[in-house]
């Protein structure tokens, strides 16, 4: 709880203003920053106790300001288990957004289609996940004043944003699904048996993030929407080499759909 207050009051000294809404936004996905009227721009090196983000693809800065009409703070890149950090470290963020006063959680990421419905740069609203990560954010003293020790975990995504959402999916020009996300430690991409299992257990998109940030939000009751962005096609007879490239490529198809729904749910918090 220190380092959390030590994060905050260094924010607070640097911007005043208080947010109401916080996102994460994932790899090659950053382009809901240009919709921002930034009031504040913080590297995460310069901000007490803050991992500092190691993929190419993740600026590594903490933005305050407006969107929608409401006041936000915006992770522009987030931190992933497989670049050594633990889940405590990854979701550092997530506690001192809290303190720092969101009262909502927004959540993107890059993700690989286990659904043989869904095509590249297809958005997948996330209704529900499976955590495959080898550890807990949670693990450890309870942060008692947060929140319960064994926190509920029957609604990981507010079904009122996803209702909010569903409205404005209909008028966006890319196709948006709903479904279930799997995260996997990672780095390595997942072979074609290892697939095959995931879609057995009910996956819908594979991942390396987002479940720790859910988990952590969720302890401190505040509700989460979060979206993947697929990006790459994990089912038989679409499986091919993937690179960081057409992953980014990928991405950046979908941007413009994504940073819209956002925005537009945003302004309707």
């Amino acid at each position: 709880m220190e380092a959390i207050r030590e994060a905050v009051a260094y924010i607070k000294k640097h911007c005043p203003l208080q947010p109401r809404v916080g996102v994460i936004l994932g790899t090659g996905l950053g382009g809901l920053v240009s919709q921002v009227e930034v009031a504040c721009e913080l590297p995460y090196d310069d901000i007490p106790h803050f991992p500092v983000s190691t993929v190419e693809s993740h600026h590594g800065r903490l933005l305050l300001g407006y969107l929608g009409g409401q006041v936000v703070v915006v992770m522009q890149g987030r931190f992933h288990y497989y670049e050594g950090y633990t889940l405590q470290q990854i979701t550092f963020p997530v506690r001192v957004m809290k303190l720092l006063g969101i009262r909502q959680l927004l959540i993107s990421n890059a993700a690989g289609g286990l659904n043989t419905a869904y095509q590249i740069s297809d958005l997948m609203m996330i209704t529900d996940h499976i955590n495959l990560l080898p550890a807990n954010p949670l693990t450890g003293p309870n942060l008692d004043e947060l929140g319960p020790r064994f926190p509920d975990m029957s609604e990981p995504y507010s079904h009122e944003l996803l209702a909010k959402a569903r409205t404005i999916a209909d008028n966006l020009p890319v196709t948006v699904h709903e479904g279930v996300y799997a995260a996997v430690s990672g780095p390595n991409l997942e072979t074609p048996a290892e697939y095959r299992y995931l879609q057995i257990i009910g996956a819908d998109a594979i991942g390396m993030s987002t479940i720790p940030e859910v988990i952590v939000a969720r302890h401190m009751a505040i509700p989460v929407f979060a979206t993947s962005v697929i990006t790459d096609l994990c089912y038989p007879g679409a499986i091919e080499p993937v690179s960081v490239e057409k992953i980014i490529a990928a991405a950046n198809r979908a941007e413009p759909s994504l940073t819209a729904l956002f925005a537009r749910l945003i302004e309707r918090l």
